[in-house]
């Protein structure tokens, strides 16, 4: 609608402030023209006011507010319902107020603007006060992000960060993808640097350049709520993650060798024989996790496709496993085969140990502790889909 004046003993408030959600052409259909008022006020500088408005969330980009009727800007300040002051930019003719970022969907915001006006009188100010929001989405359209590890947990030095998304995001909308990213926080003190990885369209990782830090703490937030991702979709409010690492442990096992050497900060702690996959069932080689442990876990040989009348199945019960696999490759005790610990290989893919050491290395090992397998002949560990790969990226 057109601009309204106001009354001449008044000039600045022949101003008008028109706000969008988007810019320049994506403004088309979603401008507010908003006629400012004289409401009083005894200082010597006229307080304007104008009608609250709603700007409509569906349109990417910045907001601005544009004085329409005259006037410059000497100041302005927007602010957040918490008092927190939105980041942006007066531009070089003193017209327009450009905010630095996309403001969430589903945000109040209150604007205070000087405005100042040069005439024969000489240069006079007024302060215009503006409230405006930003429409929220449905619930539907929300993407909400689940982080992992469990929050308030102690884990191994290489336990990645996952964020599992409640909405796909497609592998070609970069665009989306990159917005994802770069609102996903993930903060280490001491401080380390890291990357997320896209393992599937609702599935990411990250991992540092190395590993965690020892005694380290990590805390992980989405700055996604409010955010438009991509067509329709926007960011949801997400739990906040917080863990801490414990000790670097990590279990070495030198296949050619048939030893395990488990380390803690780089000081060796024990030395296991041990027996790892015989041909045809080679121990993957690579960096693996501990993904978690069980004292006794039943093991069948038809959960690796051996078929029940072959002399290789097994039906086990096991003690102290620790697992390394999704698909069922653990550390554990293997009272079965220790003629062969520490000279041959004799298991289906698991690494073997007597029942003291298996104890032990139970005791000693957390989720997130790394477990590394070197000159051998297996497949090479997958970065992802079989536990937590990453390292070998």
């Amino acid at each position: 609608m057109p601009a309204a004046s106001a009354p001449d003993s008044a000039p600045p408030a022949v101003v008008s402030v028109d706000g969008c959600a988007g810019g320049g052409e994506l403004c088309a259909g979603l401008r507010h023209t908003v006629p400012l008022h004289a409401s009083g006020g005894s200082g010597p500088v006229p307080v304007l006011t104008g009608t609250p408005f709603t700007l409509d969330p569906k349109t990417s980009g910045p907001v601005e507010l544009t004085l329409r009727t005259g006037g410059a800007l000497a100041d302005v300040t927007v602010t957040d319902r918490r008092g927190r002051r939105i980041a942006g930019t007066v531009g070089t003719d003193r017209t327009r107020w450009t905010s630095t970022a996309p403001l969430p969907a589903g945000g109040r915001y209150a604007a205070r603007l000087l405005v100042e006006r040069t005439g024969t009188e000489g240069s006079r100010r007024a302060l215009a006060r503006l409230d405006f929001r930003i429409a929220g989405v449905p619930a539907g359209d929300r993407l909400t992000v689940s982080f992992g590890p469990g929050d308030g947990g102690t884990y191994g030095v290489g336990r990645p960060v996952t964020a599992e998304l409640s909405h796909p995001v497609p592998a070609d909308d970069l665009r989306a993808r990159r917005a994802v990213e770069r609102a996903l926080d993930v903060r280490a003190e001491p401080h380390v640097e890291g990357s997320w990885h896209w393992v599937g369209p609702t599935t990411l990782h990250y991992r540092p350049r190395g590993y965690w830090p020892a005694r380290a703490t990590v805390r992980v937030h989405s700055g996604l709520d409010g955010t438009r991702i991509t067509g329709g979709l926007y960011g949801g409010p997400s739990r906040p993650l917080a863990f801490t690492t414990g000790a670097r442990i990590e279990a070495v096992t030198d296949v050619a060798a048939h030893r395990m050497r488990v380390y803690r900060d780089g000081r060796l702690l024990r030395t296991l024989p041990v027996t790892t996959g015989k041909a045809g069932y080679r121990t993957r080689g690579g960096t693996k996790v501990v993904l978690g442990k069980e004292p006794v876990v039943r093991m069948r040989g038809d959960s690796i496709g051996i078929d029940r009348g072959s002399d290789d199945f097994y039906d086990l019960k096991v003690r102290w496993a620790t697992r390394v696999t999704w698909s069922g490759e653990y550390l554990h005790a293997a009272p079965w085969s220790l003629d062969a610990q520490g000279s041959e290989d004799v298991s289906h893919g698991c690494t073997g140990m007597s029942t003291e050491d298996a104890a032990w290395l139970f005791r000693t090992v957390r989720e997130g502790d790394l477990v590394r397998v070197v000159n051998g002949h297996g497949e090479p560990m997958p970065p992802f889909g079989n536990g937590f790969g990453d390292w070998n990226l």
